[in-house]
């Protein structure tokens, strides 16, 4: 995605708006294309904080690699019987069509509904608002206690912060866990859960613990997942004993090792590059693999019981 699109109706919340740019524009100072644009069926859109926004009403030329995200707005202006016009859901069908990737924050889930985008898929909204979006969209499957779904480039996240959740998760899909793990830490957020989501990546899904040390280990692996990282060389970047380590590892991600833990993120990476028309064997030497066969194990291996997503 080249482009970030953000598309802004009255009402609209700051931090549903600023979480995911930044996320963006965090990625783009570190080298990657992107380009944030925002428009509006009007010039200014006042926020639900009272602060006027300028927007373009124009919209920019968009491509299959593009995002259009509806960040959300207050849930009153919502339940606007006049809601969004019927060009700027026109856009949002078109984008999906094209073959492009359409996200929400918030309440701005509605807007993907009176588009008929949730029809059929999975999706989630603010959790006070959920009830009424499954009643205005009966064909919505609305998931209620998760931060965000995806399903079918339809991307939805439930209240205000978790649009920074999936910014990240769009980044990590795109570019590989390291590049997510350097914009969460230039924010200075934690990539980590509160919450089971298996939709989430592998970096987000076994983050939910308080364990500082393993934390750090984990940082050091998402940035350098693709290179060979020797038990005692993470335990002493981690200060502790290898033991140690393996031991408070296990219990903080349910299980895995930091050897498993790697080889979790070189599977995620390589299966977004074989859906991308990768062969098995260049994916595999993309993630750090010599040759095909270790990714072809870890493909048909399941994930350890009482893991996330397991």
């Amino acid at each position: 995605m080249s482009r970030v699109v953000f598309v802004l109706l009255p009402g609209v919340h700051l931090l549903d708006l600023a979480g995911p740019a930044q996320v963006f524009s965090t990625a783009a100072d570190l080298g990657r294309p992107y380009e944030l644009s925002y428009v509006a069926e009007q010039s200014q859109v006042v926020s639900a904080q009272g602060l006027p926004l300028l927007a373009a009403t124009e919209w920019p030329v968009l491509h299959r690699d593009d995002l259009l995200l509806v960040p959300g707005r207050r849930a009153s202006a919502g339940r606007d019987a006049s809601g969004p016009g019927e060009e700027l859901l026109r856009r949002l069908r078109a984008h999906h069509e094209g073959g492009g990737t359409v996200a929400s924050v918030c309440t701005g889930a509605e807007a993907l509904g009176r588009a008929g985008l949730l029809d059929g898929r999975r999706c989630t909204t603010h959790h006070e608002v959920q009830d009424e979006l499954a009643a205005r969209h009966p064909r919505a499957v609305v998931v209620r206690d998760v931060l965000f779904t995806t399903d079918e480039r339809v991307v939805t996240s439930a209240g205000i912060a978790s649009g920074i959740d999936l910014a990240l998760h769009l980044v990590a899909a795109r570019h590989g866990p390291a590049l997510a793990a350097r914009v969460a830490r230039d924010m200075v957020v934690h990539t980590r859960r509160n919450g089971h989501e298996p939709q989430a990546s592998a970096m987000l899904r076994h983050r939910a613990h308080l364990d500082d040390a393993v934390h750090r280990v984990q940082d050091l692996i998402d940035e350098r997942f693709t290179e060979p990282l020797p038990l005692e060389a993470l335990a002493s970047y981690a200060g502790v004993s290898a033991r140690t380590l393996t031991r408070r590892f296990g219990r903080a991600t349910h299980g895995l090792s930091p050897l498993r833990y790697q080889q979790t993120l070189r599977l995620e990476r390589a299966e977004h590059l074989l859906g991308h028309g990768a062969t098995m064997e260049a994916a595999a030497r993309e993630v750090g693999f010599e040759d095909a066969r270790m990714l072809r194990r870890l493909r048909h291996r399941p994930e350890p019981a009482g893991t996330p997503g397991a």
